[in-house]
């Protein structure tokens, strides 16, 4: 049964209120990775974990942090949701890699070495030239698998991804993308990417925002996991999960940010359009609280045993993290 597995959430940014937290206790996930910044400087970072440090305490009864996987199991236990934080950007490291350990020890567990532009560690998806890691990047790449944060390559292009899952010791994830055979787009990745990823030990999210989908807001939950039962043949499902990237109850305002950040004077779309700017319609399947266990019961007509779509809908991020998360010094 859907209850009796650990359900996570491998990327959110949705607006993060009490109704929110009451809903995500009722749709019965353990634990959701929450985006803390796209790209915020150290000091800003900081502020962010101030707010999310007042959530805890005002929403003590629905949600906890979650520093190792240990916290995990203590929000199933407790029917409470646990949050772990990421990075989109390797912004909040500005350019100091001794800022690594400092985020890691605040709680940021996860970190993007590059959002859609080029940074100081990699090249991002939308840049038309993909220069790979940099030397920064190498360093901040061994100095993650040091501490135990996790490096994540969504929103990186194809080179610097590859390099990254090569120049890593330990496994890397993409948390939340889809395959480019499933649908063509610019944040999504290669059978190349993948297959280097998979094979890596790697993690590869399932996105649900609708850019990333085979027929966008119109995706079924079939079409869904069609996409997913694919990979778990080419792939393997151990390497499964999902990244939702559901940014539910958000403002123009916080799509533009992602979007634009302080670095563009001219209006940028992302996977958008000038006709097309705002929000894509959420999955209707998916929006509410029954979307995870939806899934669930979805991977099980698609041929799933109870134990595999276990796996996809939490239990392969439990096993990832257990791992990636553990300080090699």
């Amino acid at each position: 049964m859907y209850q009796d597995h650990i359900v996570i959430d491998g990327l959110q940014y949705s607006h993060w209120d009490r109704d929110y937290f009451k809903m995500l206790q009722a749709s019965g996930i353990n634990a959701v990775h929450a985006t803390l910044v796209y790209h915020e400087d150290a000091r800003q970072t900081t502020t962010r974990f101030a707010e999310w440090h007042a959530r805890f305490e005002q929403n003590s009864d629905l949600i906890l942090p979650v520093y190792s996987v240990a916290d995990i199991k203590t929000a199933k236990e407790q029917g409470k949701v646990g949050i772990f934080f990421g990075a989109q950007n390797c912004s909040p490291i500005d350019d100091e890699i001794g800022l690594i350990s400092v985020m890691r020890r605040l709680g940021l567990l996860i970190m993007q070495l590059t959002y859609n532009n080029q940074s100081l560690l990699a090249t991002g998806c939308y840049e038309q030239n993909d220069s790979g890691i940099t030397r920064f990047g190498q360093q901040a790449i061994a100095e993650m698998n040091r501490v135990g944060m996790i490096i994540d390559m969504s929103h990186s292009a194809e080179r610097s991804t590859l390099e990254a899952i090569e120049v890593s010791s330990r496994p890397i994830c993409i948390s939340h993308a889809n395959p480019t055979t499933a649908h063509e787009a610019l944040r999504n990745k290669s059978d190349t990417v993948i297959s280097a990823l998979t094979q890596a030990g790697g993690l590869l999210g399932f996105s649900l925002y609708p850019f990333h989908l085979p027929n966008g807001s119109d995706c079924t939950l079939d079409d869904f996991c069609t996409m997913i039962a694919n990979c778990a043949d080419k792939y393997g499902v151990e390497h499964l999960a999902i990244g939702s990237d559901l940014c539910l109850n958000q403002p123009q305002a916080v799509l533009e940010w992602m979007r634009n950040g302080r670095w563009s004077k001219a209006m940028d779309y992302g996977e958008g359009n000038a006709n097309n700017s705002g929000w894509p319609d959420t999955l209707p399947w998916f929006a509410g609280k029954d979307g995870m266990e939806n899934i669930y019961n979805g991977l099980l007509k698609h041929g799933f045993n109870e134990s595999d779509a276990g796996k996809v809908i939490g239990q392969n991020w439990f096993d990832f993290l257990e791992q990636g998360l553990k300080p090699l010094s």
